[in-house]
């Protein structure tokens, strides 16, 4: 199967499915209408058509990425060729990268209830041992 790449408008959520922001179709609509997602900074409508040259925000916390679209497709292909139908803005990908570094000096979070041990070490840890 090859990937075609077209030159009239796209949906936008067809664009960020096949730009593999998001897995399926139907995820990408429901991002843009909680407003997760700006088309040159207007609230945009899952029907939107999407030209080359806009820019596009998708904000999936903790992380928002600008975009320039560079290319248009309705078809999903794979990651590299994807890859080619956005830029990136300069300052959206430092931001993100800031914030992963973060992320990962935060360390792993905690899921669920402490075990008999963590309660014991939070316990020494307070003076209550």
């Amino acid at each position: 199967m090859t990937h075609r790449t077209t030159d009239e408008p796209v949906r936008l959520d067809k664009w960020l499915w096949a730009a593999r922001f998001f897995k399926t179709r139907a995820l990408a609509a429901e991002a843009i209408d909680k407003g997760h997602v700006d088309v040159n900074d207007d609230k945009a409508k899952r029907s939107r058509a999407v030209h080359v040259g806009d820019r596009v925000t998708v904000r999936r916390p903790p992380f928002e990425q600008r975009l320039v679209v560079r290319a248009l497709s309705d078809q999903r292909g794979p990651a590299t060729v994807a890859a080619t139908l956005y830029e990136e803005t300069a300052e959206s990908q430092a931001r993100r990268e800031v914030t992963a570094a973060q992320l990962r000096a935060a360390g792993p979070v905690a899921d669920g209830r402490p075990t008999k041990r963590d309660r014991r070490e939070m316990d020494r840890w307070r003076g209550r041992a």
